[in-house]
């Protein structure tokens, strides 16, 4: 029985986590859960699960928490950072899913691997932000880190059985997103609604569109970059419409190795939660005859100029992911409240980095202080 706790319940990496802790009630058993606002669903998740601990964003969540579980409910309720950075370090907890959204997911995974827990991590930000100081801290303390993003997860399995030496480059698959073959004069007209209608995954509104900006396989590349230690000159982005193969390593001899599958994500997430071993899922495998064909395309840089920009910030380094990041938060806010054109995430987030100055051995603090700049500096370029 291995002891879980999920931070970021309620979004659609931790309630698909819930449901294969559901189908092995046998293996898994949540201490904790946490949530940002959706405090019915959690609620839900509580009666269900029965963890001991629940963390949510605020005292007034807290108190609609309390009113909608029953008077005979045994779970502690707290708040804030020090709410989540508590769920993230319980005594009990063995493993703990990081699956908060954006930047609010750093500290907490840094207090769960000072804690001696091991990490299975969603939460790409943690390492866009902070990938150095993450990696050190989990080497020095022993922690195994899990990748689950489905492109990592394939990048690991590829690897199972060979060095880090061997390793050519690394080749992260992207879909395309939605607008793939759009010109690039349409973009200008894009909406949120149609943004969020990705082609082949069902995912949280903010992974949603930065999918299809491409920041989101930009953050990838820097998550790559240190998850499996290779420079950013070997990680190659291939545009893979299909979305069946999630991603390859190629070796020094030609081979490359690649992981296929269906784009259904609790199969990574399982495999974070229970590697070594390999859960029976109701998944089926890729019907390659009914698919036919497998294509692979570059990406298009001068229409997809965000994944540009991921690949500068990941090479300049420093406190510049986590501008690029920051900025990118507010951006993407901004977009799918109609207060920003499409086109305007990768203007406001081009002109915050220009503006940046590089810090460029930043202590987690300095990480921090450069996260919020840049929020401030976006909002002022949006209110301008």
């Amino acid at each position: 029985m291995k002891v879980i706790s999920i931070l970021g319940a309620t979004g659609s990496i931790g309630t698909q986590a819930l449901e294969i802790v559901r189908q092995f009630p046998d293996r898994f058993r949540v201490a904790a859960l946490t949530a940002h606002t959706r405090i019915e669903l959690l609620a839900r998740q509580i009666v269900e699960f029965s963890p001991r601990l629940a963390a949510v964003s605020d005292q007034d969540h807290a108190s609609r928490l309390k009113a909608l579980l029953p008077a005979d409910t045994k779970v502690r309720i707290v708040t804030g950072e020090a709410g989540y950075q508590q769920a993230a370090t319980l005594p009990e907890t063995q493993m703990v899913l990081g699956a908060m959204v954006g930047a609010a997911g750093l500290l907490p995974t840094l207090s769960a691997i000072d804690a001696g827990k091991d990490i299975a991590l969603a939460n790409k930000e943690t390492l866009v932000m902070a990938g150095e100081i993450v990696m050190n801290r989990a080497a020095r303390r022993g922690i195994k880190l899990m990748p689950v993003d489905s492109e990592h997860s394939a990048i690991f399995q590829s690897m199972a059985g060979h060095s880090r030496d061997e390793i050519r480059n690394i080749l992260l698959t992207a879909s395309g997103g939605p607008f793939l073959k759009t010109p690039a004069a349409d973009f200008l007209n894009i909406t949120p609604e149609a943004a969020l209608r990705h082609p082949n995954w069902s995912m949280g509104s903010k992974i949603t569109i930065d999918s299809s900006t491409l920041m989101n396989k930009g953050l990838e590349v820097i998550e790559a970059r240190w998850l499996f230690d290779v420079d950013f000159s070997r990680i190659q982005v291939v545009i893979h419409p299909q979305s069946i193969v999630h991603s390859m390593v190629t070796y020094q001899d030609g081979a490359v190795m690649a992981q296929l599958g269906i784009p259904d994500m609790k199969g990574a997430i399982a495999y974070g939660l229970s590697h070594p071993e390999r859960l029976f899922l109701d998944i089926p495998a890729p019907d390659f005859p009914g698919i036919g064909t497998l294509t692979f395309e570059a990406p298009d840089l001068s229409r997809f100029p965000c994944l540009a920009l991921a690949f500068q910030a990941g090479e300049a380094g420093g406190t510049c992911p986590a501008v690029l990041n920051g900025a990118n938060e507010v951006a993407v806010a901004a977009f799918l409240e109609g207060r920003l054109p499409y086109v305007g995430i990768h203007a406001i987030i081009s002109e915050v980095l220009s503006q940046h100055q590089i810090d460029n051995h930043p202590d987690v603090d300095e990480i921090l202080a450069a996260d919020q700049w840049a929020r401030r500096t976006a909002q002022t370029l949006l209110r301008n």
